[in-house]
């Protein structure tokens, strides 16, 4: 999955993977995208140390959900001391298959807008005058 993460991908990718297990209604499922995608932004992957108790308890949800991932990097600090940050990752592969893919539906592609012209009649295109 290439650029970034959409509130659309994300939302029916957590309905896809949550929803069977936790009764998640799709509403609630875009709400957790959108306050998600606000940590990220346009990045892919944020420290852990920005987050607070309860938004930490929903990613390990998407983690169990294998939407998200966690990495850790480890670092020497100057007095010798060695320093580990964590960080969260978005798992767009499977957020990809499960967006367009499982009971909540499919992703919408999208539409060939000049269908709707077809459909009118020729002297729509008249001038009455």
């Amino acid at each position: 999955m290439d650029g970034t993460v959409t509130v659309e991908e994300l939302t029916l990718a957590i309905k896809n993977s949550i929803s069977s297990n936790t009764g998640m209604e799709k509403e609630q499922a875009y709400m957790l995208a959108r306050h998600v995608l606000n940590f990220f932004g346009y990045s892919d992957r944020i420290i852990d140390n920005i987050l607070e108790p309860e938004d930490r308890d929903a990613f390990y949800m998407l983690e169990d959900a294998s939407l998200l991932t966690t990495e850790r990097e480890e670092t020497t600090l100057y007095d010798g001391r060695e320093w580990r940050i964590h960080y969260w990752l978005f798992r767009k592969d499977k957020i990809k298959d499960l967006a367009e893919s499982g009971p909540a539906g499919t992703l919408e592609k999208t539409a060939d807008e000049s269908v709707v012209y077809e459909e009118l009649p020729d002297d729509i295109w008249q001038r009455k005058g």
